[in-house]
């Protein structure tokens, strides 16, 4: 069937057959395992039916749990990778129907389904585990219930019946992830915006129930409280004439669903009880539980004052958007002229499909409006973030503090909108240019095209970094070692291979950044002896307590190793040695052995055992081809290539006898 039969006698529905397209596109671009950052931790606690870093996210790890053992044929990474693919397309299936509902056209809906489902933040959101896919699915979910309730009439049939839907999958974000609550505003404009005008009711009752999900979010009760009473209050208005029950059920009916989406937080208390592999916040207590919900591990920040200057903080949101059209002709953080005039050229369609949709319908128009604003302004306000790693140099102080990776995820729903009516915009060009309907589709899945080589977690040495990572470190530890790392992308991926696929369970992995929380502490006591209750008590800066629990593993018998990504100093710290100015003063306590310094074995001067460093060197010629890692905006992947390239570099240092360089030759942060 041809896309104008489709159009003219549709037998699937436009979202259903853009979610199907996006779907296999997906697919051919899936990461087939590991990613860096917080996958490998989410499929760790996914496997082991734990708790990853707060909130904790217990819906999110029960969801990709259940879909993984249904889809158990797959490798577990793969499988749990697939759920966000799913999710992703069927939002896309969702968006799809509003839009043609709204526009009366197939092949806008079509259009605009494959423009927002292939910008590269979606895109690349869309093929790991990670927990933004299952956001936009939540709140996708809520807006279509929205616009069914607003559909369904003013009464309190069928109408309130969606509106208590929206309710419960408006607080359901709580247990799943706050940030599919940005998509609340629509679905609370959808739902009360009804064809017999505004039911205020309903407003009123779905604001109370969206402050009592942020109250509890951030476990602030007094806004919990100030949303119970807020959609109680409702009741003083007064009723639709021909559905005067609608006063007292509705709001009660909506607190009712609220408190029962809520209750799944439960997980996580009971969970903790059984201290799972992964178990961040540990909140087997009421106030370990709500420091977990409640993200207390973290500063999170006040709205005022603000944690960088406000033209910085938009200028990070208009830096991400240049990313999302056609990434693949600059990938990179630095601007490229045709990257940006395809930036360009889709923001002038998404004003052509924001006008087209004006004309078509308003309703649906102010909802992608309201979806647009709230996902870019309103998440810029309310999150305040510091500056991005890679914006303002020269224009900010040398010391600023900088977000730790770029945050364009944040402001997916923003970028979801816009691909929405660039789409639009695509047929509507080519209509008035009295082209093809057909012309307007290709034009809309030009980013499918631009941002492909970009976005795609199928090729090396990418596909296969992650893993080396946790293999080579894992591998590099002493039997029974204690093995000290310094980051997310040196600890997450050997939680998953520890949990997920069994690799070196004798080794106890210690996380350096995680040491400040008392949980992890404590944990590092109950489960390996390694720290003793004044050690759990107060935590040692610089260092202190990561050497005291280097000093009670050597008591212990059990040999201490530090990843080859601490620097010299930190080794020093580790050691409980003085590092001096003189890098090389601690060479000798050290013993260089593949992707880990074991403390203590140093042999001579050097610092380098030539056998296992020669013998790790053929193991990752054998496991990642001999290339580079692409151009990207992340330089993860060019940073640990480099660390696993390091046994070939000692091995060089170990024949030059370039003492010096032993110590630094693989420290790049």
């Amino acid at each position: 069937m041809t896309l104008r039969d489709a159009a003219r006698h549709p037998r699937v529905g436009a979202g259903t057959l853009g979610a199907v397209i996006l779907l296999l596109v997906y697919a051919l671009t899936l990461a087939p395992g590991l990613t860096f950052w917080d996958a490998g931790e989410f499929i760790a606690a996914a496997h082991s039916l734990g708790i990853p870093h707060p909130p904790g996210t217990p819906l999110f790890v029960l969801l990709i749990n259940v879909w993984a053992k249904a889809f158990f044929f797959l490798p577990y990474a793969a499988a749990t990778n697939l759920f966000s693919a799913a999710a992703t397309a069927a939002s896309a299936g969702i968006a799809g129907r509003l839009i043609q509902r709204g526009t009366g056209s197939y092949v806008m809906a079509l259009a605009a389904t494959i423009t927002a489902g292939t910008m590269s933040t979606v895109w690349l959101n869309a093929t790991e585990t990670e927990v933004y896919a299952a956001s936009l699915l939540l709140g996708m979910m809520t807006i279509w219930a929205g616009e069914r309730a607003g559909r369904e009439g003013g009464g309190d049939g069928g109408g309130a019946r969606w509106t208590c839907l929206v309710a419960y999958l408006l607080a359901l974000a709580v247990p799943l992830h706050l940030s599919a609550l940005v998509l609340a505003p629509v679905a609370i404009f959808l739902a009360a915006h009804t064809t017999a005008g505004i039911h205020w009711r309903r407003a009123v009752v779905l604001s109370g129930v969206l402050l009592l999900a942020m109250g509890i979010g951030r476990v602030s009760w007094w806004v919990a409280g100030a949303g119970a009473v807020m959609a109680l209050s409702s009741i003083l208005i007064p009723p639709v004439p021909s559905r005067r029950i609608d006063r007292a059920w509705l709001p009660l009916a909506g607190i009712t669903v609220a408190a029962l989406a809520v209750s799944a937080l439960a997980f996580l208390y009971v969970r903790a009880q059984f201290d799972p592999a992964v178990n961040q916040g540990n909140p087997s207590t009421w106030q370990s539980l709500t420091d977990v919900v409640a993200r207390r591990q973290y500063a999170v920040s006040p709205i005022w004052p603000r944690n960088a200057p406000v033209w910085v903080q938009i200028g990070n949101l208009g830096q991400y958007a240049d990313w999302q059209v056609a990434l693949s002709a600059g990938p990179t953080v630095m601007p490229s002229i045709l990257r940006s005039l395809g930036t360009a050229s889709f923001l002038l369609l998404g004003y052509i499909g924001a006008m087209a949709h004006w004309k078509a319908d308003r309703r649906t128009f102010f909802a992608v409006l309201l979806l647009l604003l709230c996902g870019s302004l309103g998440v810029a306000t309310y999150l305040n973030m510091h500056a991005g790693p890679s914006i303002a140099y020269g224009f900010l102080p040398e010391h600023t503090v900088r977000e730790a990776r770029e945050r364009d995820y944040f402001f997916v729903f923003a970028f979801w909108a816009w691909g929405l009516w660039a789409g639009v915009g695509s047929v509507a060009m080519a209509k008035e240019y009295r082209r093809p309907a057909w012309a307007g589709v290709l034009i809309a899945a030009i980013p499918l095209v631009m941002n492909w080589r970009a976005v795609t977690r199928r090729v090396e040495p990418e596909r296969s970094l992650p893993r080396a990572v946790a293999e080579g470190l894992l591998g590099s530890a002493p039997h029974n070692g204690v093995l000290f790392v310094v980051g997310d992308n040196d600890s997450y991926p050997l939680w998953y291979a520890q949990e997920a696929l069994g690799l070196r369970r004798d080794v106890t992995v210690v996380t350096i950044p995680l040491l400040p929380t008392r949980w992890y502490r404590a944990e590092l006591a109950r489960r390996f002896d390694l720290l003793d209750s004044a050690g759990v008590a107060q935590y040692q800066r610089n260092l202190g307590t990561a050497a005291a629990i280097a000093a009670r593993a050597e008591r212990l018998g059990r040999p201490v190793a530090a990843a080859i990504t601490l620097l010299p100093r930190e080794r020093a710290r580790l050691a409980g040695l003085d590092p001096g100015p003189d890098s090389v003063a601690n060479a000798g306590f050290w013993l260089a052995r593949g992707y880990a310094y074991v403390a203590g074995e140093a042999r001579d001067t050097m610092g380098i055992d030539t056998v296992a460093s020669r013998r790790w060197s053929a193991w990752i010629e054998r496991e990642l081809p001999d290339r580079d890692a692409r151009e990207a905006i992340d330089p993860v992947h060019a940073y640990f290539l480099r660390v696993m390239r390091c046994p070939e570099q000692l091995l060089h240092a170990a024949r030059g006898g370039d003492s010096v360089r032993v110590d630094s030759v693989c420290n790049y942060r």
